[in-house]
C-alpha cells in the first residue's frame, strides 16, 4: 500500500470520526430539548404538576431504554454510518412534525379525557407517548450504534464508549439551558422544537452527505411558519409563553380572566368599573376588620394580575401594598390587560415569595397568600420553617391569610396547611368561603373569636355581606399531630390526589359566587 493511500485512508477516518462526533453531540442536544419542550407543549393541556412531570419524565427514560437496545441490535447486524444517519434522519423529521400535529392531536385528548373523566394523569401519559416517545427512542438508539461504529480496535473500546457519552452529555447540557433560558422565552414553544429538529436534521447529514443538509435547511425554514395559537378557544385575547409557564387572558362577557397552564383555575380577574368579583379574590377584603385598627401595610404573595390589590385601592386606600408575584410576564400581563396599575400604592417585586420575606426588612400588618391553587402548590410555601418567616415579618397583631383549594369532601390540603401554621402562630382560623377555596387565617396575637366577630359586625357597606359571612363561617384550626417541614411536606402528592379523585367523580369545577359581587 503506497504512502499516499494509508495517509488518505487516515484522513477519511478522521472526517468520519468527526461526523461521527458532531451527529451524537447535536442528537444529544435535541433529545433534551425535545423533552424540555414536551413539557411546555403539554402545559396549556394538562398543566406541569408532579403527575405530569413524572408522565415526562418516565416515557422519554423508557424511549431511550428502548432505543439504547434497538440501537445496539441494530448496530450488530448493519454497523453502517449510512443507517445512523437515516435513523437520526428519522428523528429529526418526526421532531418537525410534533409542533404541527399536537395542538389536534392534544386538544382530541383534552375531550375524550374530560369524557372518560380521567384527568392529567392518563391525558399527558398518553399525549407523551404518541407525540414524543417515537422521536426519542430513534435519538436513543445513537449511541450504542455510534460507539459500534467507532470502534475499530477492541483495545479502544473503553476510551470510543467514553468519547461518545461525554459528547451526548455535553450536548444535552446545551439542550438544557439554551430552550429553557433563551429559545422557549425568545421565540416560543414550536421554533424551538424546529430548531431541535434542524439541529438532528443536521447531525444526521454529517453522515449521509452533504445534499441531506437540504433536509436540515427545510425543517429550518419552518421557523417563518407563524405558530398561531397555541390553545385558541373563544374569547382569547393574549396568550404568551414565560420562561416559567403559559399565560392566556380570555374575554367573556365584558370580563377578562387570567388563566396559567392548563387553566383549571382563573388566576385574576378584571371588570370594567368594578373591583368586588363574587369570587376568592373578595374574601381577602373581609380580613382587616379583623385588625380591629386600620390597615397600613400588606404583603400579597402570589399577586398575579393585581385583582386582590386593585380593590385594595378602592375599599382600604390608606394601605400600601406591596406585591410579590414569581413570573414577571405575569405582571406585565396584568399591567396591559389586567388593571395591575390602577391602584397607586402597590408596589411589585417580580421574585419568588419566600426569598423576599427573607431578605425583606418590613413588618407588614397583613400577609395574603393567594399560591395555593392546584396544581401550583410550592410545598416550601407550606411548611413550619415558612410560616414561622411570615409571623416574623408580621407586625405583633398582625394577620396572614391564606387562599386554600379545596374540594367538595376533600379539605387534606387545606386542613395540613392550617394544622402547620397551628405550630407557629397561637390562633388559626378558617372559613370555607367559596365550594373550592377555603380561607384559612393565622393571627399573631391570639384573639378570640368573640371579639373578632365583634369588628367584623362594624364593617361598614359595601362589604358588610361579606364579613358577615366570614364571623358565621370561621371556625378554630388545632394543629396537626404531624405538621409539615422543609423535610417532609406531602403537599403535592395531597395536591395530585385531591385533583385526579374529584375528576374521575364527573364533576365539574363550577364556583359559586360569593354575594358581594354587583
Amino acid at each position: 500500500m503506497t504512502a499516499e493511500a494509508v495517509a488518505g485512508g487516515a484522513a477519511t477516518r478522521r472526517h468520519n470520526g468527526l461526523a461521527l462526533a458532531g451527529l451524537v453531540f447535536l442528537a444529544g442536544t435535541g433529545s433534551i430539548a425535545t423533552e424540555l419542550a414536551a413539557s411546555r407543549l403539554l402545559a396549556p393541556y394538562y398543566g406541569s404538576s408532579t403527575v405530569v412531570w413524572a408522565n415526562i419524565i418516565g416515557l422519554v427514560l423508557a424511549s431511550l431504554s428502548l432505543g439504547y437496545w434497538l440501537g445496539g441490535r441494530l448496530a450488530d447486524r448493519r454497523p453502517s454510518e449510512r443507517v445512523l444517519g437515516a435513523i437520526v434522519m428519522g428523528a429529526a423529521l418526526l421532531v418537525a412534525a410534533t409542533p404541527f400535529v399536537a395542538q389536534p392531536f392534544l386538544d382530541l385528548s383534552v375531550r375524550g379525557i374530560d369524557e372518560l373523566s380521567a384527568g392529567a394523569v392518563i391525558g399527558s401519559f398518553f399525549g407523551s407517548l404518541v407525540l414524543f416517545a417515537p422521536p426519542v427512542t430513534l435519538l436513543g438508539m445513537v449511541p450504542p450504534f455510534a460507539i459500534r461504529l467507532g470502534i475499530s480496535d477492541l483495545s479502544g473500546a473503553g476510551a470510543v464508549a467514553g468519547r461518545v457519552f461525554a459528547l451526548s452529555t455535553a450536548g444535552s447540557l446545551v439542550g438544557t439551558f439554551l430552550p429553557a433560558l433563551v429559545m422557549i422565552p425568545w421565540v416560543g414553544t414550536q421554533r424551538t422544537l424546529l430548531c431541535a429538529a434542524a439541529l438532528i436534521a443536521l447531525g444526521g447529514s454529517l453522515l449521509l452527505g452533504l445534499r441531506w443538509v437540504c433536509v436540515a435547511i427545510g425543517v429550518a425554514a419552518l421557523v417563518a411558519v407563524p405558530p398561531g395559537a397555541v390553545k385558541a378557544q373563544a374569547g382569547l385575547l393574549y396568550e404568551r409563553e414565560s420562561t416559567y409557564q403559559y399565560v392566556q387572558v380570555v374575554e367573556r362577557r365584558g370580563a377578562r380572566y387570567l388563566y396559567l397552564n392548563e387553566g383549571v383555575a382563573v388566576h385574576s380577574i378584571w371588570r370594567p368599573g368594578a373591583v368586588l368579583t363574587g369570587g376568592v379574590w373578595d374574601t381577602f377584603l373581609a380580613v382587616p376588620p379583623l385588625l380591629g385598627r386600620p390597615v397600613e401595610r400588606v404583603a400579597i404573595l402570589g399577586n398575579a394580575g393585581g385583582t386582590t390589590a386593585r380593590a385594595f385601592g378602592v375599599h382600604y386606600p390608606g394601605a400600601r401594598i406591596d406585591g410579590i408575584e414569581l413570573d414577571p410576564a405575569v405582571t406585565e400581563t396584568g399591567r396591559r390587560y389586567l388593571g395591575l396599575g390602577d391602584n397607586p400604592r402597590l408596589r411589585v417585586f417580580d421574585e419568588d415569595a419566600r426569598p423576599f420575606l427573607r431578605r425583606t426588612g418590613e413588618r407588614y400588618d397583613l400577609i395574603f397568600i393567594d399560591a395555593y391553587r392546584p396544581p401550583y402548590v410550592p410545598f416550601y410555601l407550606a411548611t413550619r420553617e415558612f410560616f414561622a418567616l411570615v409571623r416574623e415579618r408580621l407586625r405583633p397583631d398582625g394577620i396572614v391569610a391564606m387562599n386554600v383549594a379545596t374540594v367538595p369532601d376533600d379539605h387534606r390540603l387545606a386542613e395540613g396547611i392550617a394544622g402547620t401554621l397551628a405550630h407557629e402562630f397561637p390562633q388559626v382560623v378558617a372559613w370555607q368561603a367559596l365550594r373550592f377555596n377555603q380561607l384559612v387565617l393565622g393571627l399573631a396575637d391570639g384573639t378570640p373569636l368573640g371579639a373578632l366577630r365583634g369588628r367584623l359586625a362594624r364593617t361598614p357597606a359595601p362589604l358588610a355581606p361579606l364579613t358577615r359571612l366570614l364571623a358565621a363561617g370561621m371556625r378554630e384550626a388545632s394543629r396537626a399531630d404531624n405538621p409539615w417541614t422543609d423535610d417532609h411536606s406531602p403537599v403535592e402528592w395531597i395536591t395530585d390526589r385531591m385533583i385526579v379523585e374529584f375528576a374521575a367523580s364527573g364533576e365539574r369545577f363550577d364556583e359559586d359566587p360569593l354575594p358581594t359581587r354587583p
